[in-house]
């Protein structure tokens, strides 16, 4: 056991030695002796403590799933630590070999560290010992890195940005905490004062900008910062961390579980960047409450950093997340973040259904809370997860817009997402009431995500594109309306941080999830109005099986004429349309020249005659789409692909079709997307590739909008909603249509209007 006290009163005593009285010294001493709170620590006693050691101790003498993962990471360890420690000068931005090597470093010093523990072989404490003992040498070296020049952020000095050294720094104190009882006097001395409190100073004091700063790099900082101050014993690193640099609460880690979440657990910057943030936020409040449980941090603000772990669940759709904003698409629920989540919420709820996520992720971890993980996994103790349709509230408040989930089950799971979410801060795209389509496993209506290779070095050094910009970020890169070819906010970030979409309701059925949203800022005088209904009907053949459609009614106000586009992007096989195409043969004008448009080549266009225009396509999973909408004759649609103006073939060639209407004040865009049918390429069948769609029509009772749905086997359907603000939720509406009368209490029904 090592015992800390606090450096304040110590400095006092130093200054009275130096002033005189011995007595009055020796007086001071005896107070402080007797009132100062010693901090009393036993290592490691971080997210691993000594009584997690004893029963991992226990659990990999027997069969099961923790063995299993002890063994696989000890042969891992085993074999690197056979090689020589390479801890090289700093070089290489994102990806390069440098960069690549400290991130395997501060990876293989932490799980040695945990082999260690579980064996008490000192060969591993040994080997993190001598690169920690490196890195003190060449740390007090290091400028800023030679690469800081390559991006925005901030520089760090093992790596380009400091981002990268706080998540390093994250790792490397647990693994110091690991080993720190092997090590001499001299060597804890000499680590401390050449690795640890410089790159503390560096992230912390050197760097107020980031270590006060409400977003994703100063949560890593500052969990950095405090687990290092814990380890250490200086409790005053963990109050800044807290609270900010100068302790106020202006800054520091409860500002940001205060501010980047909403209530519900939502992070302002999306799925993609809350996955990517929840590492640190649950680190660091696991060892918290190791240390300092009476501060209750998993209670705080009525449990956020639960909420949190089981909102980044839900923001996924067949294991990956929803790729809204800065997002990498690849990225599912089997990253490493949400594996440290889900296991250290099993190990704090005991919830079985997160027992199924955690089956899903195939992936143990070493901990207390992954022991207990694996022993429910082997006791067969999992229940399935229950994905819901839910909007999330955006901002601290959850008033500043919401992205909003819906969800049903339709021959395979089937997703909508709807964002009239907040901008996102500057990992935010300009996208107001974009949505996104998801059917059997597959992304149908698409978005783009990121222009970015990740930590592909060879690729702009890995970092995002400059195409993210000129594209990715675009609002024509998105399902939503643009006007006069202009990017919502004209691409200003800090004005689109400053204005959200009003959420004017979200409400579910057993056949319908419906939600509806307005902004009237992302264009001056232009006021967006979208309803989004995702819907299941008895088919005719099988009154048991569902038909299901996604209802779209977008509205547009102006006092002045403009053109609006309305592009759908979509992943598949262009099959046919209801309308003739004049397609381009030999060579493809681009679309436009700026916010986007640049990147678009035209491939074909159309001007369908008044009424339904139908497009269909087939996508890899044997389903087909068809896209339904309404045409007035003088609207076009626009058949593009991405890849223009791009000299280094940064983007992917994706398709979209683009709804414009070239002249207008007051416009409505109805469609409604049907999935149907089945091709079978290798039992060479196929089924119902033909829309059932016979009509769509649309019009407006007072506060009431009627969208009319016609089956090619007789069926009729009407969905009213009233979107008007101020509905109360168990309002009677009346409306009529061809001549007959109904009524419905709330927001909205889908009636089945009977022959």
């Amino acid at each position: 056991m090592t015992l800390f006290m606090p450096t304040q009163p110590i400095k006092q005593l130093l200054t009275l030695s130096k002033n005189g009285s011995a007595i009055v010294t020796m007086m001071f001493l005896t107070v402080l002796v007797i009132s100062q709170p010693v901090y009393a620590r036993t290592s490691p006693n971080l997210v691993v403590t000594n009584a997690d050691v004893k029963n991992m101790q226990a659990a990999i003498a027997v069969e099961g799933q923790f063995k299993d993962a002890f063994v696989a990471s000890k042969a891992s360890v085993e074999q690197q630590i056979s090689e020589p420690i390479i801890v090289p000068v700093p070089k290489d931005g994102g990806g390069g070999y440098t960069h690549e090597r400290h991130k395997k470093n501060y990876k293989l010093m932490y799980d040695a560290g945990i082999v260690y523990q579980l064996t008490q072989d000192l060969r591993y404490a040994n080997y993190v010992r001598d690169m920690l003992l490196t890195y003190a040498d060449l740390y007090p070296t290091l400028p800023l890195h030679p690469q800081r020049k390559m991006g925005k952020q901030n520089p760090g000095k093992l790596f380009w940005q400091s981002l990268n050294e706080a998540v390093w720094l994250v790792y490397t104190s647990q693994a110091y905490d690991l080993v720190l009882a092997t090590l001499s006097a001299q060597e804890k001395a000499k680590i401390e004062q050449g690795l640890f409190r410089p790159i503390v100073k560096f992230l912390s004091v050197d760097s107020p900008e980031t270590f006060n700063k409400v977003h994703n790099h100063g949560t890593w900082t500052t969990a950095a910062v405090g687990m290092t101050g814990y380890v250490l014993g200086e409790l005053e690193w963990v109050e800044q961390a807290l609270y900010g640099l100068d302790k106020s609460g202006k800054g520091g880690f409860l500002k940001q579980l205060d501010e980047l979440f909403s209530p519900q657990g939502y992070y302002n910057e999306g799925p993609y960047y809350q996955r990517y943030a929840l590492m640190p936020f649950v680190t660091f409040a696991k060892a918290i409450e190791t240390n300092q449980p009476e501060r209750k941090i998993f209670q705080y603000r009525d449990g956020i950093v639960l909420k949190a772990i089981d909102t980044t669940i839900q923001l996924s759709y067949n294991q990956l997340f929803f790729p809204i904003n800065d997002a990498i698409k690849d990225k599912g629920i089997d990253t490493i973040e949400l594996v440290n989540g889900v296991t250290i919420a099993y190990g704090l709820t005991g919830d079985n259904g997160l027992l199924d996520i955690a089956k899903q992720q195939k992936q143990i971890i070493l901990t207390g809370d992954g022991l207990s993980v694996a022993q429910a996994l082997d006791n067969k103790l999992e229940q399935p997860y229950r994905f819901k349709s839910v909007a999330f509230g955006d901002g601290n408040d959850g008033k500043q817009g919401a992205l909003v989930i819906m969800r049903q089950n339709v021959a395979g799971e089937q997703a909508v997402l709807f964002k009239p979410a907040a901008q996102g801060l500057g990992h935010g795209h300009f996208d107001k009431l974009t949505w996104q389509f998801y059917d059997k496993g597959e992304e149908i209506v698409s978005d783009y995500g990121a222009a970015r290779f990740l930590n592909v070095e060879a690729k702009y050094g890995g970092r995002y594109l400059p195409e993210n910009l000129t594209w990715a970020k675009q609002t024509v890169a998105h399902n939503t309306l643009v006007v006069d070819e202009k990017t919502h906010f004209d691409a200003d970030v800090d004005k689109g941080n400053k204005h959200h979409p009003e959420l004017l309701f979200f409400n579910t059925s057993d056949n319908v999830t419906i939600s509806s949203a307005r902004i009237d800022s992302v264009y001056d005088g232009v006021d967006l109005t979208r309803t989004i209904a995702l819907i299941n009907i008895p088919m005719a053949t099988d009154k048991k099986q569902k038909q299901s459609f996604v209802i779209d009614v977008f509205q547009v106000k102006s006092n002045e004429t403009h053109q609006y586009d309305l592009p759908l992007h979509y992943k598949g096989h262009l099959i046919s349309t209801s309308f003739p195409l004049d397609t381009q043969l030999t060579s493809l004008p681009v679309l436009g020249k700026e916010n986007g448009y640049q990147h678009l080549w035209l491939k074909a266009q159309a001007k369908p005659e008044a009424g339904l225009a139908q497009i269909t396509w087939l996508n890899d999973n044997g389903r087909f789409y068809t896209h339904s909408a309404i045409m007035d004759g003088e609207s076009s649609q626009l058949f593009t692909q991405i890849g223009a103006n791009d000299p280094w073939f940064n983007l992917r060639n994706e398709n979209a079709f683009i709804n414009r209407k070239p002249q207008a004040k007051n416009h409505n865009f109805i469609s409604v997307l049907e999935p149907h049918g089945e091709f079978n390429p290798s039992k060479e069948f196929t089924v119902s590739a033909v829309s059932s769609v016979k009509q769509l029509s649309h019009q407006k009772d007072n506060s009431i909008d009627i969208v009319e749905l016609a089956l090619t086997n007789g069926g009729r359907y009407l969905l009213a909603f009233n979107n008007a603000q101020g509905t109360k939720k168990n309002q009677l509406n009346t409306f009529s249509f061809n001549g007959s009368n109904y009524q419905f209490e709330g927001r909205f029904k889908l009636f089945d209007i009977k022959k």
